[in-house]
């Protein structure tokens, strides 16, 4: 593809934190607000996402990735898009992972789903509707959205299964980069992972 028509690099920013990213608690559905520094976080994408022209910026409809757009000044050219949303936790919404285990030995969501919410096949098929649309356009695109479908949608860029995606880590308010191989322009794949200007602080 010529440098007139420059090919597609998706932009994932996970939301800032909240009150439940910070206890570990599955935020689906219930609409959070960033903490005092979800919003610090938040600011710190500017000179990260500033200079860069992106074709277009979606942000999931939940208040905490609409809010960390804003912040990160690409508010004015957001659209809201609901494939990008969390998963839906159903029954599990607010609980722990480790509260569930206790109940349910064993529990991954992404082999198990949530009884009353999405299963990984739903996921899956939500990730896959996303790219199909996002592969038709050109340049850079931000994605305003969560942690766990961050998940599910960089395994599904790169042909895995959703249950892969439990091998990825996602801070808040961090950025990664979903493009392709400059060797091979036809082979999608991960450019960059899980930066922010606390993760490189902390190496």
């Amino acid at each position: 593809m010529s440098a007139l028509h420059p090919p597609l690099s998706l932009y994932f920013i996970r939301h800032g934190q909240t009150e439940w990213s910070l206890s570990g608690q599955h935020t689906g559905r219930t609409d959070l607000p960033l903490t005092a520094k979800g919003e610090d976080q938040a600011r710190e994408l500017v000179p990260w996402l500033g200079p860069v022209h992106f074709a277009r910026i979606l942000t999931s409809p939940r208040q905490r990735a609409q809010r960390t757009c804003a912040l990160a000044g690409l508010e004015a050219r957001a659209e809201i898009e609901p494939d990008l949303q969390e998963w839906d936790y159903g029954d599990y919404e607010g609980k722990l992972s480790s509260d569930v285990r206790k109940q349910r030995p064993g529990w991954d969501v992404f082999r198990d789903g949530c009884p009353g919410g999405e299963t990984p096949d739903q996921i899956t098929a939500r990730a896959d509707r996303l790219i199909a649309r996002l592969v038709t356009t050109e340049g850079k695109v931000a994605l305003f959205s969560h942690g766990e479908f961050g998940l599910a949608l960089a395994a599904r860029w790169i042909g895995l299964p959703v249950i892969d995606g439990q091998h990825f880590v996602l801070g808040t308010a961090s950025l990664s980069i979903l493009g392709y191989n400059p060797a091979h322009p036809e082979l999608r794949a991960i450019a960059l992972w899980n930066a922010s200007p606390a993760n490189t602080i902390e190496g």
